[in-house]
């Protein structure tokens, strides 16, 4: 049977198949680009859901650098933040370290902030061209690793909000490895 959550320490990791915009938790996470220009995929979504003060707030953020993460309000969403963190593009070389670094990043803000529970997606497995199977596995082992090295962080849930049918499974699979 497979998991769709796991404990570790006080915070559980969970894995759902829904809308990132219409979760209910303190941050959700976008995977950005570097300018902060919020036009296509998640990002896209995000601004068009939550409405133009996200990307005015982005704007005045600027620059964030690949496996940087900076946040802003939620605008009109459920979630009370955003966590722009930026991911890497295929091809553009240390794929796998520039995404460790940018959930290590989110991890981290949120933490620093107190946040006690945030969304995340599969950052750079979307328009980005990161393969879905290696994002999986980055994103739930850097978590668990994060955790176990942390285990008086502020957040109780962390949660991989995965709409591809085909990225879910991959995720699934790592979170019946952790």
């Amino acid at each position: 049977m497979d998991l769709t959550e796991k404990k570790i320490n006080n915070t559980t990791i969970r894995l759902v198949s829904e809308d990132l915009t219409e979760r209910d938790t303190d941050a959700i996470v976008n995977a950005a680009n570097s300018f902060l220009q919020h036009g296509g995929g998640v990002a896209g979504a995000i601004v068009r859901k939550g409405g133009k003060a996200i990307q005015e707030e982005s704007d005045r953020i600027g620059f964030v650098p690949v496996g940087g993460a900076a946040m802003t309000g939620a605008g009109s969403l459920k979630a009370r933040h955003v966590i722009h963190t930026v991911g890497p593009r295929m091809g553009e070389g240390d794929e796998n370290a520039k995404l460790t670094k940018a959930i290590t990043s989110v991890l981290e803000l949120a933490a620093s902030e107190g946040l006690r529970s945030i969304s995340v997606p599969a950052i750079s497995a979307g328009i980005f061209g990161f393969p879905k199977d290696r994002c999986g596995e980055i994103l739930m082992r850097e978590t668990a690793s994060y955790l176990k090295q942390h285990p008086d962080t502020s957040l109780i849930l962390i949660e991989f909000c995965i709409f591809d049918r085909e990225a879910y499974g991959y995720f699934a699979a790592e979170l019946n490895r952790l």
